[in-house]
Formats: C-alpha cells, structure tokens, sequence
C-alpha cells in the first residue's frame, strides 16, 4: 500500500468547533478509518500536529481524540519544519489573518475556518499572496455537505422546484447570558472590539452557502442588533455586549430570485431543527434542516381560506413528504477534508479557496455597511 503522509499543523483546535468538528470528527475519525483511499493500493493518511497556547489543553485534547497527535505551544518551529506542509487555522477571527499570513511565507498550504479575515481588503490579499506563493489554499464551507442540503440540491437538480422564487432562511437558538445559566458559546463572540458579531460569523455563511446553491448573491440589504446588552463571561464575570447578535438579512440573487435569512443568539426554536432553509418554486416547495429534508409538490398543496372565525381544519403538515437519504451521507466537516486532502496529493479540483473566502468576508463587511447606511448595497464583482 502506497501512504502519502500529510503533516497538518492544527492552531487553535482547543475552541469548540476545532476540537469537535475539524480534530475529533475529520482529521482523527479520518485516521481511524485507516485514511483517505485513493485507490485499491493508495491511500493519504493525516499526520496532525496540536498548536495551542495552553500546555494542558491540548494534552486533555490529544488524550480524549484517541489518535495520539503531538502537541506545541509554539507555533513558529513548526512553520519551518518541512515534515509539516499543511497549516490549518481555527483560532479566534482576530487572530486567523496574521498566521495564516505567516504561514503562507513559511510556503505552507493554507486549510482554515471563516471568516478568514475581518475585512474583504485583508480576504483578498490573502488569496493574493497564497497564489503568488503558489501553495493550495481552501476555506471551510461545512454546510455545502450537510445532509439535509445534499438532498435539497438534489431536488435542485431533478428540477423538482421548476422555477424557484424564494428561499427562507432560519437560523439561531437561546445563548444564555451567563449569568444564571453558563452561555453556550465564548464571550469573545459578543464584543465588537474582538471581532465579534453574529453579521460577519454568519453572513459568510450564506454567502457561500446562496453562491453554491442557488446562485451568485448580487446585493445585500442587512439590520442588526444587540438585543442582549449585558452578558457573563466564561470567569462569571459581567461585561457589555457591543457586537449584533441578531441580523435581517434580505439578498438579491443575479437569477432574480429572493432569499430572507433571520440569523439571531436571541431567539427560541419552534421549528424543525437550529437552521431550516424553506425553498419555495412553481411546482413544489421544500423545508432542509442539518439533516433532514421534506418537500410538497404542486399537486399536493393545500387550498386553505382565510377564516379566523374558526379553528384551522387543515394540518399544514401532514402534506409533506420526508426526501429520502439515498447514499451514505458522513460529517460535513470530514467530507470536505477528504477533498481537501485529495486536492493536495492528486490536484483533484478544490473550488472552494480563498478568494471564495474574501466573497463571504465581502457579504458580511456589506451587510454591516448596509445596517450603518440602512441601504440596500450591490456587491462588486471580486477578481481573482
């Protein structure tokens, strides 16, 4: 069996989506499969390196992923260590630009989570330099893999929709604020002033997410908000939230169609899972979650009347139908590392770069833009 052993340098994989999502779930669940085949005789197996500021942390880290990943405190070493030429960034987003900058001198391949920067300015100038560097670059765009997307593109791509007119996007849950009850998520994502705020974690998202599916995002009216003024630290300690935690966001896409997205840490779930995305077409209509999709077709869509006089006789969702999951469906995360992976030993295509990573920066930078200008603001075209 030919192995390409791959050293991935692996910053800031303590925080919650790091350890779970891209160290337990990918990279260690990908070793423990016995790597990523690439044929009967090859294979390409991870060989990831911890980087944290916290001895401690990661030796708890490396014990719980089961794999036995060394571990550093010290970042610079390794960017100079050839038997490492991956770097992967999950650190905070005021931290990400700087490494991730540093280590494209080092002349190592970039893999790092969004937002990749906290302006589009800085986005773009790390694709540039990526690209005259000539090393291979890509950013996380995780919800592209997820379950319940797979199988609405694949309604997309049966036609299933005919015309599609508009997409309705819910997104959130209750953050606690810390006092009472521990908060679910770090205290950095409250404050502006440490690059904070649900308008440029999220944004980013439904950049990518709009741009792969439906279509190129054309322009952006946003609001926002700080509902929550008063949060608790992770140390009990009480502090000011200066970053939105909520955004209303309405996009228009170049094909004309509508998508409405209400992004919120202040709202409390009475649907069917943390995101759903409703997609409404001339024939028929659909409902994803993170893993689960339902759809309604023309024929069977209900005719209700308006009468508030009496009780609702029609059970709106009895009317549709659970789209089946048809092939093996795995992590989302780790499913994109697999073609990660694969795009470094094979050159197999990996569209999802950097510069796709500055046009969700973009989305994000606008849609503030729009919330200060309280304006509607059409995107300029970004060239690679």
């Amino acid at each position: 069996m030919k192995t390409h052993r791959i050293g991935i340098i692996m910053n800031g994989v303590t925080g919650r989506m790091g350890s779970n999502q891209h160290l337990i779930r990918s990279i260690a669940a990908i070793i423990k499969q016995g790597g990523v085949k690439l044929s009967a005789d090859e294979l390409i197996m991870p060989d990831p390196i911890l980087v944290g500021r916290s001895e401690g942390k990661l030796k708890a880290l490396a014990e719980q992923c089961g794999v036995d990943p060394k571990i550093s405190t010290q970042l610079e070493p390794l960017l100079a260590d050839a038997r490492y030429p991956v770097y992967f960034d999950a650190q905070t987003t005021d931290r990400r630009a700087a490494a991730v900058r540093q280590a494209i001198a080092a002349g190592k391949h970039i893999y790092c989570e969004k937002p990749t920067a906290a302006t589009t300015a800085e986005a773009l100038e790390l694709y540039t330099l990526a690209k005259k560097a000539g090393v291979k670059n890509g950013v996380v765009q995780d919800k592209l893999w997820l379950p319940g997307i797979v199988k609405l593109r694949q309604l997309i791509a049966t036609g299933f929709f005919g015309e599609i007119l508009s997409i309705r996007g819910e997104f959130g849950y209750w953050v606690f604020e810390g006092d009472a009850i521990p908060p679910q998520r770090p205290s950095w994502n409250y404050r502006a002033e440490d690059a904070g705020g649900i308008i440029i974690d999220m944004l980013c998202h439904w950049r990518y997410l709009l741009d792969n599916v439906f279509g190129p995002v054309k322009a952006v009216s946003c609001l926002g908000a700080t509902h929550i003024k008063k949060r608790w630290d992770e140390n009990g300690k009480p502090y000011t939230a200066t970053a939105d935690d909520s955004a209303y966001a309405t996009f228009e896409l170049e094909n004309g169609i509508i998508a409405q997205f209400n992004s919120s840490w202040c709202v409390r779930v009475r649907r069917d899972d943390l995101l759903t995305l409703q997609v409404d077409g001339s024939r028929g209509s659909a409902v994803a979650g993170l893993r689960n999709c339902v759809s309604q077709q023309y024929n069977n869509t209900p005719r209700p009347v308006w009468n508030p006089d009496i009780d609702q006789p029609i059970n709106f969702y009895q009317s549709w139908t659970e789209v089946p999951t048809q092939r093996p469906l795995d992590n989302a995360f780790k499913v994109q590392w697999e073609l990660f992976l694969k795009h470094l030993v094979t050159g197999e295509p990996f569209p999802w770069n950097l510069l796709e990573a500055a046009k969700g920066v973009q989305l994000a930078e606008q849609g503030l833009a729009s919330w200060k200008k309280r304006a509607w603001i059409t995107l300029d075209r970004l060239e690679p």
